[in-house]
């Protein structure tokens, strides 16, 4: 039965007594979602004991080909915290990435690696899954509006398949750099600004592998919305998002998966959800928020429907099209699990 015909049948058989959302909500399993995209909550997926494995804000996850789950977290004391898919920890490094922030994998070559920006050291580092660290990207002085490394905060990396990387400067001047495989800056575009191809607060970057000419899916977080680009920073259309600050873009089969940090209502702490595209990037799809509702073609704003989350900072889909949700500043919360039903 799905919510509708429960609230229908809950009525009549009450007499009339409506039963709320807080009321339904108290079920052993509620299920998350909407039109066939929907998930149940594990929020105690993790089997760690803080005392032992800390975090402080779980900013991003991926998976591995091992069908490993990849935590990053700017907790020095243990940065990178590698999972099975039951929650269980496999392994742990990392004590020098204060500000770690984004973490993307690539695979090249049969073997993968791991990009992190970090925030606080204004660095990006290649490395090993294991943690080794194979190439430090430093703020790029070759642009001309950098002049001191406190300028450049970057957020996130996407790597292309020939190993050329770009780098989004989400919470310093707001360009996004292309590099290649070695670390030379190839170009860059983006930047400050109110015309389109202007960003602020350009959180995430990801490609857009769905159609048949890829290009790439950049973050406009405080304008909540997403910006297509092509790979040479040509400005190609606006995706706009209402009532959502949106993260990173997660692409993974036809769908646009994204962490929505809260409403765009700068008092309103705690307010997040998840939100999903289609391949025509129409959101069908939102857990904990409101059901995507279009108005010739325009999308009504959004909002948190359900208190699941605080902060949600980050999706990772894994192979089963399972997901796993991070938080910032939520209270030092290890990821939730949510399984596909």
């Amino acid at each position: 039965m799905n919510r509708k015909s429960f609230l229908k049948t809950a009525t009549i058989a009450t007499g009339g007594l409506i039963i709320t959302r807080d009321l339904f909500a108290r079920n052993n399993n509620p299920v998350y979602g909407h039109n066939g995209l929907t998930f149940k909550m594990d929020n105690k997926w993790s089997k760690l004991d803080p005392s032992k494995f800390p975090v402080k804000d779980c900013h991003e996850m991926v998976q591995d080909s091992k069908k490993r789950i990849i935590l990053l977290t700017n907790e020095t004391k243990n940065n990178v915290l590698i999972f099975d898919k039951s929650g269980k920890l496999l392994s742990s490094w990392g004590h020098e990435f204060p500000g770690a922030h984004g973490l993307t994998l690539h695979k090249t070559g049969g073997k993968e690696y791991l990009f992190i920006t970090d925030n606080d050291r204004h660095e990006v580092y290649k490395t090993t899954l294991d943690g080794k660290i194979l190439l430090t990207i430093p703020y790029p002085k070759e642009v001309p509006a950098y002049t001191k490394p406190e300028e450049f905060v970057p957020t996130e990396t996407t790597v292309l398949e020939n190993g050329e990387f770009y780098i989004a400067d989400g919470y310093g001047l707001q360009y996004v750099m292309h590099y290649d495989e070695q670390g030379k800056l190839l170009g860059y575009f983006g930047g400050r600004g109110e015309e389109p191809r202007n960003l602020d607060n350009a959180h995430g970057i990801t490609i857009d592998t769905r159609k048949a000419q890829p290009d790439l899916i950049v973050t406009d977080r405080t304008r909540n919305c997403f910006k297509r680009f092509s790979f040479n920073g040509d400005y190609i259309e606006t995706i706009s998002l209402p009532g959502a600050c949106v993260c990173r873009p997660v692409i993974n089969g036809d769908h646009l998966y994204a962490a929505v940090l809260r409403s765009p209502d700068l008092n309103a702490e705690k307010t997040g959800f998840v939100t999903i595209l289609d391949k025509n990037n129409k959101v069908v799809s939102n857990i904990g928020g409101t059901e995507p509702v279009y108005e010739n073609g325009q999308l009504k704003p959004m909002a948190q429907a359900e208190k699941i989350f605080a902060h949600p900072h980050d999706v990772c889909v894994d192979d089963d099209g399972n997901l796993y949700v991070a938080q910032w500043a939520s209270d030092k919360v290890y990821p939730y699990k949510f399984t596909r039903v």
